[in-house]
């Protein structure tokens, strides 16, 4: 009985959410309402022990489209401001470096300083003819298993291609704007693609992030423990404070499911059993 009394306790325990996003980012800005302050004073409300601040760090550029220059003082500084506002929240630095094996020179002059405690890597773009394009944009142009084939594809690349960071991201970004009339995001349908991207990361040591803003497949947290994947991570991916932490009770109920558990500190990786 002690033992499922343990197990049960440790799902309803609200993870650390390592990837999140404030006005430093330049898509949270355009949205507005994204504060810094404001989501740690929501992270307090709800009882969470510990958050990430992901900021973007983009180098690519999109088709017309290239990403504002992260501002590295001023969001270091602001994180700082809310240590001290808030001294019983664990509030750690972080970024979410998009596409790192196409840009190791810039991201590594970035990370020189260490003054980053999670980095999180992800891809958000495919090559195209014409250059590069945000990879839900194609769903308009192609067919929508190519590109989630292609995405897919790309990941192997970008992992073996990077050491910049700690945990892959949103592995399953394709399915956000996956079309409605091609029925419900199958990931069977891309299993062979899904497990070689999982193998590639399994065997850096590296994390597995469950990315809550939609919530993701069980079965692709299944084939993570069984390509051999050591831990995961949890991230809200939130660009507004009401957005922390959402979702996380059922993903740490599934990633316990899957044979994960956390670690002594709130903001530790989550590590199979």
């Amino acid at each position: 009985m002690g033992g499922d009394t343990e197990r049960n306790e440790a799902i309803t325990l609200i993870p650390a959410d390592s990837h999140v996003h404030s006005e430093f980012s330049w898509d949270a800005r355009r949205k507005g309402g994204a504060s810094m302050e404001l989501t740690c004073a929501r992270a307090v409300d709800i009882g969470l022990p510990a958050l990430a601040f992901t900021e973007h760090l983009d180098h690519t550029t999109w088709l017309h489209f290239t990403a504002p220059a992260l501002d590295v003082d001023g969001y270091l500084e602001s994180v700082d401001r809310c240590r001290t506002l808030f001294p019983g929240l664990r509030i750690l630095t972080g970024l979410e470096v998009g596409e790192p094996h196409w840009h190791a020179e810039q991201v590594g002059k970035i990370l020189a300083g260490g003054r980053f405690e999670r980095v999180l890597g992800s891809l958000h773009s495919l090559p195209v003819t014409e250059g590069i394009a945000e990879a839900g944009s194609e769903y308009l142009r192609r067919p929508a298993a190519e590109v989630v084939r292609d995405y897919l594809t790309e990941l192997p690349k970008l992992i073996t291609g990077s050491d910049a960071f700690e945990a892959l991201t949103h592995i399953d970004y394709p399915a956000r704007r996956w079309p409605a009339d091609e029925g419900p995001f199958d990931p069977y349908l891309f299993e062979d693609e899904f497990r070689a991207a999982l193998r590639t990361l399994a065997g850096t040591g590296r994390a597995l992030e469950i990315n809550t803003r939609l919530p993701m497949d069980p079965t692709i947290v299944g084939w993570w423990h069984e390509e051999g994947g050591g831990a995961v991570t949890f991230g809200s991916d939130a660009h507004v404070p009401e957005d922390l932490a959402r979702g996380f009770a059922d993903a740490a109920a599934m990633a316990e499911a899957h044979g994960f558990r956390p670690g002594p500190r709130p903001y530790d990786w989550w590590a199979r059993a």
